[in-house]
């Protein structure tokens, strides 16, 4: 056999390896069978929830998808005002819709492998993390990171491992191995198993037991410890679910409602007062905490996790009861009492979506479901921001039933 037939061979070896790992193994949309009991619009066909989802994903991935600074990057565009290009949390999001829409969008994987690089190349301290934000010439504010990023783009190379494997350039699986490593190490409290706000937040940080209630991602840790074998992901699960409760019962017995930040879990646990850390309303149902019953109910449509269903069912109690069944009375921000914070009687889809996601759990709120859906994908995304649009797309695919684990 001459040098140049083996040669030859080897690269179609090596072509052959690389063009197989293009074709999704899950292709959307994907019609997943959710946990016994939970439910989706049913007023309108699978095709057209499919449909609508498909064509919110092009709007949006032609507005948000950016190429970076370096060749064969991309970035989620943050488009806030101020110097910001892109943020952890943003790209985290952007991954997870990229990976679940493959098979819809032919050219998925090239995107996510950009947005695999730009992650790879904006490293924090702890360099299987990413730097939290970057600013418009790709220079990274500073070198610590915001945990709920972390979180969404491990679970997102999890995702790619199932949907690609890990036999072409990029080892999905390894890199998602390392960095679930890194986020237990250096995001995760020992002591409580809560999760801590930055890898910046040291054992003698004044708020080392403290937490932002929307990092709490319970199918995201279950799906950490299947692919780690870590059982310490067990003990997050239980002691975060542990700690909803105790907020719930405690500090809002009606609504049901958790707080954007809960401080002093070692101790009693307390919503953060006014000005903790980001606003006026850090211990209120805020821009944070929207995100939480989407976040809970996904782990029981996932695993059927009985903790997450008793958890939503408080909140779609009081939610239905505050609005009369009425999506249009929803307003953007409540204190834990399930009052209306003042002023705040817009339309914001991050609130919107995930109350949507949470009447999953149980067919007794189906009109109220389909209500909700129909409220949701009337708001144009040219009238809203990063954050709403993404939300409201990755709550698109739960609700659709294109969601897996």
């Amino acid at each position: 056999m001459s040098l140049k037939f083996t040669v030859t061979i080897i690269c179609l070896c090596i072509l052959g390896v690389d063009l197989y790992s293009q074709i999704p193994n899950r292709p959307f949309p994907q019609h997943v069978t959710y946990a016994k009991g939970s439910i989706k619009p049913n007023h309108i066909s699978q095709d057209r929830l499919d449909k609508l989802t498909l064509n919110f994903y092009e709007q949006w991935k032609k507005r948000y998808i950016r190429p970076g600074c370096r060749p064969g990057e991309y970035f989620v565009w943050f488009e806030r005002k101020g110097d910001k290009q892109c943020v952890s949390e943003g790209q985290g999001y952007g991954m997870i819709i990229t990976v679940l829409m493959a098979g819809a969008d032919q050219s998925a994987k090239a995107t996510y492998d950009g947005l695999y690089q730009y992650y790879k190349n904006h490293p924090a301290d702890h360099r299987d993390l990413m730097a939290w934000a970057q600013t418009k010439n790709c220079r990274d504010l500073d070198k610590s990171t915001a945990t709920d990023g972390d979180m969404d783009i491990a679970y997102s190379l999890l995702l790619a491992n199932k949907q690609w494997g890990s036999k072409g350039k990029i080892n999905y699986l390894e890199e998602a191995r390392k960095m679930i490593a890194a986020i237990m190490q250096h995001e995760i409290n020992p002591h409580t198993y809560s999760v801590l706000l930055s890898d910046a937040i040291e054992y003698d940080s004044k708020d080392y037991y403290d937490t932002r209630a929307s990092d709490f991602m319970p199918s995201n840790f279950k799906a950490f410890e299947n692919a780690t074998k870590d059982v310490r992901w067990e003990k997050a699960i239980d002691n975060n679910y542990k700690l909803f409760g105790y907020i719930q019962e405690t500090y809002s017995p009606d609504a049901g409602l958790v707080p954007d930040f809960i401080r002093h879990i070692n101790k009693k646990a307390v919503p953060a007062q006014a000005n903790y850390l980001e606003s006026s309303y850090d211990g209120y149902y805020n821009y944070n905490a929207c995100r939480v019953p989407w976040r809970i109910a996904t782990d029981y449509l996932l695993t059927g996790d009985k903790r997450a269903k008793a958890f939503n069912d408080k909140i779609n109690r009081w939610v239905r009861e505050t609005t009369q069944n009425k999506p249009d009375n929803l307003s953007a921000g409540y204190t834990l009492a399930g009052n209306d914070i003042k002023h705040r009687y817009f339309e914001a889809l991050s609130f919107i979506g995930p109350f949507a996601v949470s009447a999953m759990v149980d067919k007794k709120n189906q009109r109220w479901l389909n209500d909700v859906w129909d409220y949701l994908v009337d708001f144009k995304l040219k009238d809203y921001d990063y954050y709403d649009n993404s939300i409201k797309l990755l709550n698109m695919i739960i609700l659709s039933g294109n969601f897996w684990q």
